[in-house]
């Protein structure tokens, strides 16, 4: 069987693509086993980029996660073409000019009309071969292993459009069939910087997303484990063990299992005297997000103990797991089995 030349481009690889995938972008019929339920990506040069300022890095190897961010800006009503190439402009406009960067920081800007746009320029190219990755500036201190969709909006209490998650859903699936990237590899900015993105909501729709792509590429989909993100006003048992590990590291503030303002001052102390950069998102113009526990902070908090040894970090660690009692030894793996519970 096969597939006309003018059907592959319904998929929305563009021509230029064609030869990085062995095609003859002159021949009528192309063999199939491509994705041709890939969705229309509107290209850099489509919708008016600038040309970078340096050249962009293709990086010779395939990037390991997939990772969905949201913009943080207004949820417009607005769901044109026209609108989602101005939102284009807006976020090339502010990584270049502002942010100091080369050009737009993420691969793909997802909105709320269900447009699909590139990025940093050369990313379609990079999918389309399947083998290289543009590297980007959308997850600090990971950018060679990940590849980033903004999705615009905010999701902190609000659900994305029908028309957003649809075209996320054929994003991820193209991105993980050209890649092989496991589902279990979709992630969420948070879940290597300490920010709020994707949003809690969206966020909270990742194990949705990861069976939607499963089921389509038939691959067994294993939820990862993933460490918590604790903001202000948050409550319960895992902030009374951040309390507890804080404590540990010398700030003596009451265990209560509160997010108030004394936890909020010994975090943010904390991350200033471990050296933890300042990683938020950057997506658009970003939120102070120095008060969040997130996995970078977790990391520089835990650390291995004996849970008879009275510190504060053993009754953080049996508050985590009562079932292991007063006595046994948690190494750093333990807790993200812990904490990710």
């Amino acid at each position: 069987m096969t597939v006309t030349r003018r059907a592959l481009l319904h998929t929305g690889l563009a021509v230029t693509a064609l030869p990085a995938l062995g095609i003859n972008a002159s021949a009528d019929v192309v063999p199939t086993g491509l994705p041709l339920a890939a969705p229309t990506i509107v290209t850099c040069d489509e919708w008016g980029a600038r040309q970078p300022s340096e050249p962009i890095q293709m990086l010779d190897h395939r990037p390991t996660y997939i990772v969905v961010h949201h913009t943080a800006t207004p949820n417009a009503d607005d769901i044109s073409r026209d609108h989602a190439v101005r939102l284009a402009h807006s976020i090339q406009d502010f990584h270049m000019d502002s942010r100091g960067w080369i050009d737009s920081g993420q691969q793909l800007t997802n909105t709320r009309g269900g447009y699909l746009m590139e990025g940093r320029r050369r990313s379609v190219e990079a999918v389309a071969n399947g083998h290289e990755h543009v590297q980007g500036a959308n997850v600090a201190d990971h950018n060679s292993e990940v590849i980033g969709i903004e999705n615009e909006g905010t999701y902190s209490t609000e659900d994305a459009p029908g028309a957003l998650w649809d075209s996320l859903v054929k994003a991820v699936v193209l991105i993980a069939r050209q890649y092989g990237i496991a589902p279990a590899e979709i992630r969420g900015h948070r879940d290597f910087n300490a920010t709020e993105c994707p949003g809690k909501v969206l966020y909270g729709r990742l194990p949705e997303l990861r069976d939607a792509v499963g089921a389509e590429l038939a691959k067994p989909v294993d939820q990862p484990a993933v460490l918590p993100l604790l903001s202000p006003n948050d409550s319960g048992t895992i902030v009374r063990a951040a309390q507890h590990l804080l404590r540990d590291r010398g700030y003596p503030l009451a265990t209560d299992g509160m997010y108030g303002s004394a936890t909020v001052d010994a975090v943010r102390a904390f991350t200033i005297r471990a050296g933890l950069p300042y990683q938020p998102c950057y997506g658009t113009r970003s939120a102070d997000e120095r008060h969040l526990i997130g996995a970078p902070t977790w990391s520089a908090l835990v650390r291995p103990v004996d849970l008879a040894d009275g510190s504060e970090a053993a009754a953080a660690a049996r508050l985590l797991d009562p079932a292991r009692g007063s006595a046994g030894r948690v190494e750093i793996r333990d807790w993200l089995t812990m904490l990710s519970r």
